[in-house]
């Protein structure tokens, strides 16, 4: 895969929507998106244009980079579209050998995406998620890492109470079952970890 990219990406500039559509509309990396996705091809290559041209940081990303996340993206089937929220090309700058700092871009995978990757294994029979407002924790055994709840049933009164962390939770087909519960600070600490954009500017998904 690295040599093909190399090849084709010989005589184009590193930048840019134009000469990132010359990129991957060359006949080597369109063959390879049209051999994972079939006639979907065409049409993935042109929803990564569009969310590259509408975002200034990925248009001057390294293209090699796009590359490769759309890559990701295409071998798991998911589309690039910040509206779905399944997976999403995420620019960022990665320090190089000598100090400087390189614009380029990587793939994330969206909490939807994780969702219909767990679908289609249908090795789940349930998977839910939920805020936790205050006053629903009555126990938290920190060995055993089990919390019990008491749900508020009125939705009134729920609403307006404070949140105070969020519930994952899923049940496998087998039986087995888990759930993650984190503070509203936990999260909070983990996209200043993890999202750049969130840690510089306070927004994006992270926020939302």
């Amino acid at each position: 895969m690295s040599n093909q990219v190399s090849t084709t990406n010989q005589n184009v500039p590193a930048t840019g929507v134009k000469a990132l559509s010359s990129f991957l509309n060359s006949d080597g990396i369109k063959n390879k998106f049209t051999e994972i996705l079939g006639q979907k091809g065409v049409g993935f290559i042109s929803s990564v244009l569009s969310v590259v041209s509408s975002n200034q940081s990925l248009a001057n990303a390294d293209q090699n980079s796009i590359y490769t996340a759309a890559l990701m993206a295409a071998s798991l089937d998911l589309p690039i579209n910040q509206n779905l929220g399944l997976a999403y090309i995420v620019p960022y700058n990665a320090k190089q050998s000598d100090g400087s700092y390189k614009q380029m871009a990587q793939f994330q995978l969206g909490y939807k995406g994780f969702l219909q990757l767990a679908q289609r294994s249908g090795q789940f029979k349930r998977i839910n998620s939920t805020d936790v407002r205050e006053g629903e924790i009555v126990s938290w055994d920190r060995m055993s890492g089990e919390i019990t709840f008491e749900w508020e049933q009125d939705t009134k009164t729920r609403l307006s109470k404070k949140i105070v962390g969020y519930l994952s939770y899923f049940k496998l087909m087998n039986g087995f079952e888990n759930s993650l519960y984190m503070t509203v600070e936990e999260i909070d600490a983990h996209a200043k970890k993890y999202s750049q954009t969130y840690k510089k500017y306070g927004t994006g998904l992270w926020k939302d």
